[in-house]
């Protein structure tokens, strides 16, 4: 497995090979350090740990500071484990976008834009009450949420309204459309979730 950190910058679209305009994703996919690559033999399971977005090291809390320290690494906003990375590099390597190719496959993993407190029609995506026939106040309301005296209680997972959005997901097959080395961008088809510049 390899992967990477990468900021979104938002999304465009381009032409493909074959003329078709297909809406693309663009991501700043490095410059990753690697800080520490973790051995079966000293920590249990092989991992890379890489570090993405410079960082001013009064900002660091001190077990970060004393970490990067440690393995002589440059202050950094991001640190991601990699488990069985598929890469041979050392503590100190430089990697970006040019370990992938245009066609690859990826999953992203970032976190949702936030909606704050949402209703049931737009969390849930309920219909709603009827606007006319004297329905009055109840255009969207979620209804009735409970029964009678048995079981006498909320059953566990009711659709309520709430906090809705930063959350993490992930999506998979995503095929990169392109890999700008030079300027580290990589461009991925479709949109995927986030605000622009969340880290990915």
């Amino acid at each position: 497995m390899i992967g990477l950190l990468g900021n979104k910058l938002g999304q465009t679209s381009v032409y493909d090979a074959k003329g078709n305009l297909v809406p693309v994703t663009v991501v700043l996919a490095g410059p990753n350090r690697v800080v520490q690559c973790k051995t079966l033999e000293k920590d249990g399971y092989k991992a890379v740990q890489l570090g993405f977005d410079d960082q001013k090291e009064q900002r660091l809390t001190k077990a970060v500071a004393g970490h990067l320290k440690k393995h002589s690494a440059a202050a950094v906003k991001r640190l991601r484990e990699f488990r069985d990375f598929s890469l041979d590099v050392k503590p100190g390597d430089v990697i970006g976008p040019a370990i992938f190719a245009q066609g690859d496959f990826i999953d992203a993993i970032g976190i949702t834009k936030g909606r704050g407190f949402e209703g049931v029609v737009k969390r849930h995506r309920f219909r709603g009450g009827d606007m006319t026939h004297g329905a009055k106040g109840w255009h969207r309301r979620s209804g009735a949420i409970g029964q009678r005296l048995f079981p006498g209680t909320v059953m566990r997972g009711m659709k309520m309204p709430g906090h809705m959005g930063q959350v993490r997901r992930t999506i998979q097959n995503l095929e990169i459309i392109q890999v700008r080395r030079p300027t580290m961008f990589c461009w991925f088809e479709e949109r995927f979730q986030g605000r622009g510049e969340t880290t990915w």
